[in-house]
């Protein structure tokens, strides 16, 4: 792909090809949030929406003069995709030329979406949770669960797996997978069973106000982690006082938003503190903590961009002129 006229288009099946795995993931997540604190790296807040219907609407929007580039994503979630035989979540990202506004790249979403999730989780994950943590608890079973087992599988010696979701077909599936990495894997038959004694804790359930939280903070031992990814609205808003240390991905972010994910005043700091050391970070056996997100244009830049690079160096993806 030397001829660098119009742009690259690059599917998810390219993308999940490149050999980017979690380490590099996560440096380069924080390279980015870094570059942010310093001004060099501009974000709006996430954009988002529910119709009401099932469907999950949002965007991000991120730019930079080193790489050169702005990243737009915008993805959907569906409940009724599968039926079409289609993903539940699907999507794209544009990355333009920050100087010119060029189109460089059209993406596929999923890959990145995913993974630049996982990365988050990772990122903080490395910094508060049990380096020696060896059990892992997930509520939901989809593409989520998926993206953290093999990110925390890179970074913590895991040993075990529960797991509680909807379906059962997929809930085996997940186990599955857990069992040919080499973990003991277990369908629990409530949420309770699955967080009791657990390290390490990841809930990604389907977006939707209509949920009645089913997880109580309290269940959690002393020194577990959780990873919240679905704006902890399964979570039960008056157990979340467990948690002594409550991190969120953007407080600008969540300072516009119509509704926060957790009582502002149980929140300890953002990304941004944890990365650059403003709040301090650490292991402590006696402290239940967490990381609540909806998602920030920093990981879809970051992993964008690091894509991007990779492709066009390996001379992946299709040139559109």
């Amino acid at each position: 792909m030397n001829d660098q006229t119009g742009f690259v288009y690059l599917s998810d099946k390219v993308l999940g090809g490149l050999g980017i795995g979690a380490a590099e993931v996560v440096t380069c997540i924080e390279k980015t949030v870094l570059a942010k604190a310093r001004n060099t790296l501009w974000t709006a807040p996430k954009a988002a929406f529910m119709p009401g219907d099932g469907r999950y609407m949002m965007a991000t929007l991120a730019a930079a003069d080193d790489p050169r580039m702005i990243s737009v994503k915008s993805v959907i979630v569906s409940p009724r995709n599968p039926a079409r035989g289609l993903s539940g979540i699907n999507g794209a990202i544009l990355l333009l030329d920050s100087e010119t506004g060029e189109l460089r790249a059209v993406m596929d979403a999923n890959w990145v979406t995913a993974v630049r999730t996982a990365g988050l989780s990772a990122v903080v994950a490395r910094r508060m949770a049990n380096p020696d943590a060896s059990v892992v608890a997930f509520i939901g079973c989809g593409v989520q669960a998926h993206s953290h087992l093999e990110a925390f599988s890179e970074i913590f010696p895991l040993a075990e797996l529960r797991a509680v979701g909807r379906g059962q077909a997929k809930v085996d599936q997940f186990c599955d997978t857990a069992r040919n990495m080499g973990l003991a894997a277990k369908a629990c038959t409530s949420a309770q069973e699955a967080l009791d004694g657990a390290d390490l804790v990841v809930s990604s359930i389907t977006l939707s106000y209509d949920v009645d939280p089913f997880l109580d903070a309290r269940w959690l031992k002393p020194g577990a982690f959780a990873a919240i990814t679905d704006l902890a609205l399964p979570w039960i808003p008056a157990s979340m006082g467990a948690f002594e240390s409550v991190v969120i991905d953007d407080r600008e972010q969540e300072e516009s938003s119509p509704r926060p994910m957790v009582d502002p005043a149980l929140v300890s700091g953002d990304l941004t503190d944890l990365v650059t050391g403003r709040l301090a970070g650490g292991f402590a056996p006696a402290r239940r903590s967490a990381f609540v997100f909806r998602g920030i244009a920093v990981g879809d830049f970051a992993l964008a961009a690091l894509a991007y690079e990779r492709a066009i160096a390996a001379g992946k993806g299709t040139r559109v002129s």
